[in-house]
């Protein structure tokens, strides 16, 4: 193993005077008053949705800093069934979906990498990988992860969650944004037993294929003795959803700079096309990759549960242990239909609208001799399972002097758990039957119409497409895994000071994450691209027609179309007996050698402390907090290094293989920071509260930039010969976190114990931004089979014979110069293919490089710690009860800002920094509680923001759109104990749309549903 020392960074003598100028100016304020912080809140023992927000609302007021919360409303009842879709309630929260499901959360602009999460305190491990991290559509993940995936746990078993948007000296770094805390019931905060048991039907109106009506149970007990001296406390949940949607994706959106003189480039290449409304010479325009419309049917199994005993033999000493488990099980069929956009000379009619951006409206093609529609088939199969045990020891020392120690040890683990060891299995179809092709762009569902002919290239010739048209192409089997670990041992003491407290603590904190993805070729030695086979699968009756373009309820479609689907694992072991001497011989499971095998490794020391006083100030009571945290992180990152090779296996299609002899490589970092914290807060009326805020903190790189290694390989799409341009990805394990300094003032109004109004004003000034640089470097040696000698003494022999040049022309041609045994006549031989020749060749022939051609230059995108920027914003709120007629009301909205966005006309070679979801988000409920009724109207809103930048080969952005939300739920208590509800979650069934550079470029579209459940509750 190699091993290398980056660099050290120190800042503890730096920072001396900044520690002097926050915290020890403080004591001259010092009073007779106590300060009030967390510790010292009310314990509100009333039950139901108004005494819920009264509690939220007394935490909010009590707390230093800037504190929201969330109350469950009784035992068992949170007010939401997924944890992240209670968050976006709370003003500068905002929430990622995942198939309409709340998923992750920012807040305040930061994204779930940079929150940090934590159960009762502790650091919770994220990992997340779906789909093998293929790229098919955009759920997939590769892990390399630090967001925590809300998906993953119920909510039944949770007491509250507190978001602190301001730092303190006490709290886990890792928070840009927020500090996230759950926290669970402990049983000794009951007296004897307490338990609720709930039942719920669930119905997805999105579901095709699986029950309409599924099962969720929920149970959480706790019993105390009577001399609370022992408790143990038991939660336990199962929910199975049956769901899917119909959605659109375009693979890649290719950019370019138009040339008069070579009107549409490489990017359409014929100079016979029509035009329309072309760009002006010099103007940025697009081309799409092709469209894609996608089924999904899946099922989701998740099953939580948590075991808390507690032990107090004495009033100073209470023990507890816990165990948590949580798992969230996985599986989806997904189909498509693709009809891609063709290079070289099929092009007849292209008319662009009037973007800033060119982007076609219309698209029209021709095909001498056909080409095929892709029906491409998947299954994919996912567990995420999240384990911790863990130890909680308070110890009163004295009336004065107390000490908590806390460990735990915790586990996430996502990996495909699919069949052949896969996280997504893919098996290509196509029917070859398409002779031309129509495309609709510039509306929010891109449409197409084609014209078939199925008397061509091997198909039944029956007049229709059918089952006896469809052959293979080729096929996937890939997995993605990622393991995160965290030990984590605190040690904490308080002691509390005549007028004032004094808090100390030091940490020990562990993470390990290793993620991994196994090699991603492509299987292409089944019918290959141009559907060699029509027909194949007839006798397995595994094909079946589905209407797919008449599955959108939200949007239009052309009529005329075919779609197929299938399963695909049943496929493959078809294939299996269809291709028994293939060369080289089908996988029977997912590849050994991996694309990618990166394990980070931080071990962090931390120490602080933290003084609160009271007093007045010009007769206005005031609270103050101050605090200084160190700590110290070591970093080593290792990378299983592959050697890589490629191949040219058609016309555009050069694909990376993993080769053998990987080593394992290791590189070590270390940074140390000193973080201050000041929270001051003015009780300028009884009812009207003052805040300021000041305090750094600091988010940690993502993991996948951690790295040692190259990866994410791009062959270009074709031969550079001709402007194709190789991509890789390399990493930095040096980065430094990013470092801000946060500012926060508010004012709050507390009209009634339920009701309040507030405004706050925040700023982050965040350094070390990680930004991407552009190299073009060679890389591991690899080798440039479609740019060297051959490539070009194909290209010589096309011009010699007058045929334009593509890369389809340019790789039959290669194929015929180097195979001279099956093509004696040489270069002459290419006047002499058919149509159906040169598919021939693109499937029965592979190119690889050899010691003539030139190592390749890849255009290499490098992480570094080179940005700045700042954010800033506002949240304004209200939360009012109408006296006793139980009805009530909260609204929030808030402003997010920053000084760096993404230009949509920017040179598509040139990497862009910009800050990611940022956007407006509003929250609007109406409540009702009275006579054992309960109602709740919720509306959530989330403006457009941009979500990635970068992507693809032309540094494309990713914007999802504007999204709003209606969700209700209502019920009716039958009596004190048994409780019936119903519930709509976006009961106006809002879609999803992310696009490019322009709204006409879209990235992908999810037609959803609502989704309804009815169950109840009883408390014992």
């Amino acid at each position: 193993m190699n091993k290398v020392t980056v660099f050290n960074r120190t800042t503890l003598a730096s920072s001396i005077s900044l520690l002097l100028g926050t915290s020890l100016s403080m004591p001259l304020l010092a009073q007779e008053t106590a300060a009030q912080d967390d510790g010292s809140v009310e314990v509100i023992q009333v039950s139901g949705m108004r005494s819920s927000l009264q509690q939220a609302t007394s935490i909010k007021r009590h707390s230093m800093g800037v504190v929201d919360a969330i109350s469950a409303e009784d035992i068992g009842k949170f007010p939401d069934t997924n944890l992240a879709e209670s968050l976006q309630r709370i003003s500068g929260v905002s929430i990622s979906r995942t198939n309409g499901e709340g998923s992750e959360v920012t807040v305040r602009g930061f994204g779930g990498d940079n929150n940090m999460v934590t159960l009762n305190g502790r650091t919770m491990p994220a990992a997340t990988t779906y789909g093998a991290g293929s790229g098919a559509d955009g759920t997939t993940r590769g892990g390399s992860t630090r967001a925590f995936d809300f998906a993953n746990l119920a909510s039944e078993s949770i007491k509250s969650v507190e978001v602190f948007k301001t730092s303190k000296a006490d709290i886990t770094t890792g928070g840009l944004g927020a500090t996230l805390n759950i926290i669970t019931a402990k049983p000794l905060d009951s007296e004897g037993f307490v338990a609720s048991a709930g039942v719920k039907a669930v119905h997805d109106t999105t579901n095709r294929t699986g029950d309409d009506l599924t099962p969720e149970l929920s149970g959480i007990m706790s019993y105390a003795n009577d001399e609370s001296t022992f408790g143990v406390g038991l939660s336990f949940s199962h929910q199975e959803r049956d769901s899917g949607y119909t959605g659109a994706t375009v693979n890649a959106w290719n950019i370019g700079y138009w040339d008069d003189s070579n009107p549409g480039g490489d990017l359409y290449g014929n100079p016979g096309v029509d035009y329309r409304n072309a760009p002006q010479d010099g103007q940025l325009f697009a081309r799409p990759n092709d469209i894609r419309y996608a089924f999904s049917n899946t099922q989701r199994v998740r099953d939580n549960a948590q075991l808390t005993l507690q032990f107090r033999p004495n009033d100073a000493l209470t023990a507890a242990v816990d165990y948590t488990f949580a798992e969230n099980e996985l599986k989806e069929q997904r189909g498509e239909i693709t009809n891609w956009v063709q290079g070289g000379g099929n092009t007849r009619i292209v008319e662009f609208d009037d973007s800033a951006v060119k982007t076609p409206v219309y698209i029209m093609q021709e095909y001498d001799g056909g080409v095929d529609e892709g029906y491409e088939q998947q299954w994919r199969e996912q567990t995420n399972t999240l384990k911790s045990l863990g130890l909680n020891l308070q110890y009163n020392v004295s009336d004065y002097f107390s000490l908590t120690l806390d460990a735990h040890d915790s586990e996430m683990y996502s990996r495909g758990t699919g069949p052949r060891n896969t996280g997504e299995l893919a098996v290509g179809l196509g029917a070859p039957t398409v002779v031309s092709r129509e495309w609709f762009w510039g509306m929010d569902l891109p449409t197409y119409k084609n014209v078939y002919d199925d008397s061509i290239r091997g198909a039944n010739n029956n007049g229709q497409v059918d089952a006896g048209d469809v052959g293979s192409s080729v096929a996937r089997l890939r997995n993605a895994s990622q393991k995160t670990e965290i030990s984590q041992v605190k040690l904490d003491g308080q002691y509390v000071l005549e007028d004032g407290r004094f808090d100390f603590g030091v940490e020990l904190r562990t993470m390990e994450s290793r993620s991994m993805q196994t090699a991603g070729r492509n299987i292409d030695n089944l019918g290959g691209w141009g559907i060699a086979f029509p027909g194949e699968f007839d006798a397995y009756g595994l094909i079946q027609p589905f209407d797919l373009p008449g599955e959108f309820d939200d949007y239009d479609t052309m009529p005329g179309g075919y779609g197929f689907i299938a399963d695909a694992r049943a496929l493959y072991d078809a294939a299996l007996e269809l291709y028994p001497n293939a060369n080289p011989a089908l996988p029977t499971a997912s590849e050994t050698a991996l694309s990618f095998d990166n394990t980070v490794k931080e071990e962090t020391q931390a120490v602080y402390f933290q003084v609160a006083l009271g007093g007045e100030l010009g007769g206005m009571p005031f609270d103050v907090l101050t605090g200084l945290r160190y700590e110290k992180t070591d970093v080593t990152s290792t990378s299983l290094v592959n050697p890589v090779y490629f191949s040219w296996d058609s016309n555009d299609d050069v694909n990376p293989h993993p080769g053998t002899g990987a080593e394992p490589t290791s590189l070590d970092s270390d940074y140390d920071y000193l973080l201050p914290s000041l929270d001051f807060s003015l009780d300028i009326t009884e009812d009207l509260k003052g805040r300021f805020s000041f305090g750094k903190t600091i988010g940690r790189a993502g993991l996948g930039d951690l790295g040692v290694s190259y990866g994410n390989f791009g062959g270009g799409g074709g031969s550079t010969l001709l402007g194709a341009q190789p991509t890789a990805d390399g990493s930095n394990p040096g980065l430094l976190p990013l470092e801000s300094s946060n500012y926060d003032l508010s004012l709050e109004w507390y009209y009634s114990p339920d009701s309040y109004a507030s405004i706050g004003l925040f700023q982050k000034n965040v350094i070390n931004f990680i930004g991407r640089r552009q190299v073009d470097q060679k890389i591991l040696g690899i080798r440039d089979v479609t740019g060297g000698p051959r490539a070009q003494a194909a290209m010589d022999a096309l011009n010699d014979l007058g045929v334009l040049v593509d890369n389809t022309s340019l790789f039959t041609m290669m194929v015929i110069l180097n195979n001279p045994t099956d093509f004696p006549g040489g270069a002459g031989d290419y006047n002499n293919l058919s149509p159906q020749d040169i598919i021939d060749i693109e499937r029965d022939y592979d190119l690889l490089a050899n010691e003539s051609d030139p190592e390749t230059t890849f255009r290499t995108s490098i992480p570094d710690n080179s940005r700045e920027a700042k954010l800033y914003g506002a949240e304004l709120a209200i939360q009012h009860f109408f006296g006793d007629s139980g009805f009530g009301v909260q609204a929030n909205y808030t402003i997010v800002r920053g000084d760096v966005g993404f230009d949509s006309e920017a040179d598509p070679d040139q990497d862009q920094f910009a800050l990611l979801g940022l956007s407006d988000t509003a929250n609007l409920i109406a409540m009702y509680e009275k006579e054992g009724w309960q109602a709740r109207v919720a509306w959530n809103w989330r403006d457009k923001y941009l979500a990635e930048v970068n992507k693809g080969a032309d540094r494309n952005p990713r914007f999802v759109e504007a999204y709003w939300q209606i969700d209700v739920n209502v019920s009716y208590d039958i009596s004190e104990d048994l409780t019936v509800f119903v519930e709509g979650l976006n009961i106006t069934g809002e879609n999803d749309r992310q696009h490019a550079r322009n709204e006409a470029q879209l990235w992908y579209l999810t037609d959803l549903g609502a989704r309804y459940q009815i169950g109840a509750r009883y408390a014992f």
